[in-house]
Order: C-alpha cells, then structure tokens, then sequence
C-alpha cells in the first residue's frame, strides 16, 4: 500500500473511532444539585438524592444531635468539625451522615453531599480544588474506611485533614465512617512485624486523632432492635408481632438498624404495601 492509501485508510479509522466515542461529559454544575459522586476524575450528580428522613433514625439521638449541629454550623460557613463516624456495622452511620445533609436542605441551607469512595482519597486534592470554586458548602462523605498495611494514604489523608499542602478548603468537611474507632488496617495485628510494630500502628492512629468530632456506635440492644421497628412500622402503616421481629433478627445472629430494616421490607412484601 502507497503512503498515500496509508494516510487515507488512518484517517478513516480515526474519523469512525471519533464517531463511536462517547461525547464529553457536560460539567458538573457544583452550585446546585444536592448530592454527587466523585469517580476519581469528575463529579457526577446523583439524583434523586432521597436518603431516610432523619426522624426515623432511631436508638441513635446523641449521635444525631451532634452530627446535626456540627453539620448546621458548617452550612453557615461557622467553625465546624471533621467527623469521624465508628462503631458497629448496620447502625445507621452512613444513613445519618446523608439523613442530616438532607435535613438542612430541607430547611433552606445551602449544603450538598459528595460521596467519595475509599479507592479513590489520592484524588482528593482534585476535587478539593473544584469544591473550592463553588460558593457553597460541602460535606465529603467517605464510607467505610479502611487501608492495607504499608498503605501510605492515613499519611495523605491526614495530611489533608490538618496541616498539609493539600488541606481542605475551608468550604469542605470530611465525614467519614469506619468500623473500627482508629481506623486501624483491616488485617492489622501488632504482632506480625517484630520490626517497630507500634510504628505502623501509632501512624493510623494519629489519623483518627485529626477528626474533632469522633462518635461511636454500638451495637443495638433488644429494646433498640424492637424501637426501631416500632419506629418503622408506624410510618410505614405496618404490624408486626413481637416475637417474630425477635425470630428475624435472631435467624441473622445480630440486632442492627439495617436488620431492622430488612425486617420491615418483609412485612411490606407479606402485606403487599410498597415503601416508599
């Protein structure tokens, strides 16, 4: 083939791959909408954005109480803290860390959530970079933390947390939960490294340290499993039976707000009724 058909034949197949690519992504209005999801390269809008109402989170209200104040302070571009959100699994941490953004929307404030995965904290400074330029506050929500041993990312993130070159602007607070109350790696044991074992350690430990606000959440006793069904099943115009909401959660060897919930959705599917 001539240089001539060459040229023609790469100018064909570029032409086609430009038609079959996917157009480019509009920009992210960062000004409004009320919740997005940070990919490690773009926001994206999430919406609806219908977390539970905050008044059905039940078993849970010094919890809420504080996340709520801290959260309004914030929306008012006051003082405000970075908070740490521990504890059992199912008890609502990350509910009540979206629940309490939509309250204060609901109420006129001028707040959004933007949830970041774990995977992607190297990214942060990207998007702190965006945040900054948008006249609103922002809660960045990361979920269920956790690092690999030798991971260098608690460095990073406390870093960003307080101090480092790439803080968070002062319209940002991180909320982020984990189950355990240092933040420790999940395959962690002090005693696998004869070499300096409290240094990997005291290291994740000092991450856990830059969040002012630290709330744990524990596991849900009887009386807390049955209220919060209680609280479900009236607003959901649903009956139960004592002993059989004991029989649920019973069967899945734990007590939890999350148990609770999947007890309500089989009553609403025995009884025929949507949740909405």
């Amino acid at each position: 083939m001539t240089d001539a058909g060459n040229r023609d034949l790469l100018e064909r197949i570029a032409e086609a791959l430009e038609r079959i690519a996917p157009p480019a992504a509009s920009p992210v209005d960062l000004t409004s909408g009320d919740a997005f999801l940070w990919d490690g390269q773009n926001p994206r809008a999430i919406a609806p954005f219908n977390p539970i109402d905050i008044d059905l989170l039940t078993g849970i209200d010094p919890q809420k109480s504080r996340v709520l104040d801290n959260t309004s302070r914030h929306a008012r571009g006051h003082p405000a803290h970075d908070v740490l959100l521990w504890g059992s699994r199912g008890m609502g941490k990350s509910a009540l860390a979206k629940s309490v953004v939509r309250a204060l929307q609901t109420q006129g404030e001028d707040i959004a959530l933007v949830e970041a995965p774990s995977d992607h904290l190297e990214t942060l400074p990207a998007l702190f970079e965006r945040l900054a330029s948008a006249n609103r506050s922002f809660i960045i929500f990361i979920d269920d933390i956790g690092f690999s041993e030798s991971s260098s990312e608690p460095r990073t993130l406390r870093s960003m947390l307080e101090g480092g070159a790439s803080q968070r602007p002062a319209n940002v607070r991180l909320y982020v939960t984990s189950n355990r109350r240092h933040i420790v790696s999940r395959q962690m044991s002090e005693q696998d490294d004869p070499v300096n074992p409290r240094d990997a350690v005291d290291d994740q430990l000092a991450l856990s340290d830059r969040f002012g606000l630290r709330l744990g959440f524990h596991a849900a006793s009887q009386d807390d499993y049955l209220a919060i069904i209680t609280r479900y099943a009236e607003a959901h115009s649903l009956d139960y039976d004592r002993e059989d909401a004991l029989l649920w959660t019973k069967q899945r060897g734990s007590r939890s707000g999350r148990v609770a919930w999947q007890y309500i959705i089989e009553l609403a599917g025995r009884a025929g009724k949507n949740l909405v």
